[in-house]
């Protein structure tokens, strides 16, 4: 994951702000409306063509195809998992319980509305083996051989998914989710086996303290650590004999600009995620509720064969960070487990769902720009001296 341990690499979280005419027709679909498939592919495909050239132009070294083929980082599994259709129930984060105008200048717009997560109505089993090999393709087509970049693309979780979409068939949680992990084993070993990195996005873990959802009763009774302990067995399971070293881990405690300050420290999901299979780990590190997190990093041990891929972009505000900001960032990180294992991120993604992104497109571009900024400065300083 380092580029022999030479500089400090920039990444960031997976999705990435889609085009207004790609918006529209996932928009068309989701509301039920015909829409060609050969125009929507044609249209998805030129976007994650022009998203891959940007993060070029951007200075990113690790690249995503920007999910331009995803209505969203979870809800897209209603297609490539049979069992899903329907609408669960709605969840909320307790946060904002009580700011229903803040809901509504979030949500309230067109990307909030067609924010449909599906529900599991039977027998969970993966058929999404040609839509996760056109991402592949995809990506593959638009690095076009090239050797100085880097490819991942990110998979919604087992946890993530079963939290996610309320269960109307097991009765179980336990073999529900074990069911979802099991189906969810073809795309990860799909993207391994093609060459790219894996990232697991599992909001669910810190996620599951704050929100109120179906599951939000199992939660309680269990105990928040032994939920989460439950959801990374599930999503250890599911990458068993995988390469760690091609698998990267992102939490983070939802993207979306409330107050957070119910949000569980990070100190409490830190265990079980570093005892979890994945090689990296990818966490917010840069907005104003966890930046002072980087303390927690400092204080314990991180075992060693673990990367650590802190958020030094905050994706909830469109101020644009100073690049030497950024480099301080880093350089917390790089000075507790090393500068060979610091790849600098971002704290989520720029298009979590489709549609629905708190930052300006163009502003994104430029926090990513100013991302691999402060990481030539703080390659400079870390490898100034050698």
């Amino acid at each position: 994951m380092t580029d022999g341990n030479e500089r400090i690499l920039t990444t960031h979280t997976g999705s990435l702000p889609r085009p207004p005419d790609l918006t529209e027709l996932f928009f068309a679909r989701q509301e039920g409306k015909e829409v060609d498939f050969a125009t929507f592919r044609a249209v998805a495909d030129r976007a994650v063509g022009d998203v891959v050239r940007r993060q070029r132009e951007a200075g990113i070294d690790i690249i995503s195809d920007g999910e331009m083929n995803k209505p969203g980082f979870v809800n897209y599994v209603g297609e490539r998992l049979t069992g899903f259709g329907g609408l669960g129930t709605p969840w909320m984060v307790s946060d904002m319980a009580e700011l229903p105008d803040l809901v509504q200048a979030l949500y309230g717009g067109p990307g909030g509305t067609h924010i449909n997560v599906p529900c599991c109505e039977g027998e969970v089993a993966y058929c999404g083996e040609e839509l996760v090999a056109h991402d592949i393709a995809t990506l593959r087509a638009a690095l076009d051989g090239d050797e100085d970049s880097v490819g991942f693309l990110p998979a919604a979780s087992p946890g993530v998914i079963a939290m996610s979409s309320e269960d109307f068939h097991y009765g179980s949680y336990e073999t529900y989710l074990g069911a979802v992990a099991d189906a969810m084993r073809t795309e990860y070993r799909a993207i391994i086996d093609a060459g790219f990195m894996l990232q697991l996005d599992c909001p669910d873990i810190p996620m599951c303290n704050h929100t109120t959802c179906w599951i939000t009763d199992r939660v309680e009774s269990m105990g928040f650590e032994r939920f989460i302990e439950l959801h990374m067995d599930a999503l250890n399971h599911a990458v068993a004999g995988l390469p760690p070293e091609r698998i990267r881990l992102h939490i983070c405690w939802g993207n979306y600009a409330g107050p957070h300050h119910k949000d569980v420290p990070l100190s409490r999901v830190l265990g079980p995620v570093l005892k979890g299979s994945a090689g990296a780990f990818s966490f917010e590190a840069a907005n104003p509720r966890h930046e002072h997190e980087w303390e927690t990093i400092r204080d314990i041990k991180i075992p060693d064969d673990k990367v650590l891929i802190p958020g030094v972009i905050d994706t909830k505000t469109n101020v644009v960070e100073h690049p030497r900001l950024i480099a301080q960032r880093i350089g917390r990180f790089a000075d507790i487990v090393g500068r060979e294992r610091v790849v600098a991120g971002t704290d989520c993604g720029f298009g979590t769902f489709v549609g629905f992104g708190i930052v300006e497109p163009d502003v994104a571009w430029m926090k990513l720009a100013a991302l691999s900024e402060g990481a030539a400065m703080a390659s400079d300083r870390l490898w100034g001296s050698v």
